[in-house]
């Protein structure tokens, strides 16, 4: 059973835990696929929060998922034409069905708001979620990131 969280809406002040949660994300999830030049590449300083409230306060529809502390457990983004940019959590909930959650709510939330299709760009850590919720893989994407060679798949999600 996934751990107890409750979803909800960005708020202005969850911008500094996001950031966080990415980095910390990104620097120890992310050497389960990647090496270790590709993480630091992915994620080569803790992020701006400024950023992240930039981000979450564009359109996109950001939410989060809160532990029963009140602390930031995972977050996901789905911009207006159906991009899922962000999907990341806490490395002490991988795996745990978190991100799975906020998944699902952005997938019912695009459907609600008439968004037909789905994309992603997916890591290889993301790849087997995305495609447990229908999303097939277009292409992998190899690619060079601040020097490094690093890929991701692009997705795409059919309409339901």
């Amino acid at each position: 059973m996934p751990p107890q969280v409750t979803l909800r809406p960005y708020r202005p002040d969850d911008a500094p835990a996001m950031a966080q949660l990415y980095f910390d994300s990104a620097r120890t999830l992310g050497p389960r696929r990647y090496t270790p030049e590709q993480v630091a590449a992915w994620a080569p300083a803790p992020a701006d929060p400024a950023s992240f409230r930039v981000r979450a306060e564009d359109g996109r529809t950001t939410l989060v998922a809160v532990d029963a502390q009140g602390a930031v457990a995972a977050y996901g983004d789905l911009e207006p034409d159906g991009h899922v940019d962000h999907l990341y959590c806490r490395p002490d909930m991988a795996g745990a069905g978190v991100a799975e959650q906020v998944l699902d709510a952005l997938i019912s939330h695009a459907q609600a708001t008439g968004v037909r299709s789905l994309y992603v760009e997916a890591s290889e850590l993301a790849r087997s979620l995305f495609e447990r919720k229908g999303f097939e893989v277009v292409e992998r994407r190899d690619f060079v990131l601040r020097g490094v060679p690093i890929h991701n798949y692009a997705m795409r999600r059919a309409p339901t």
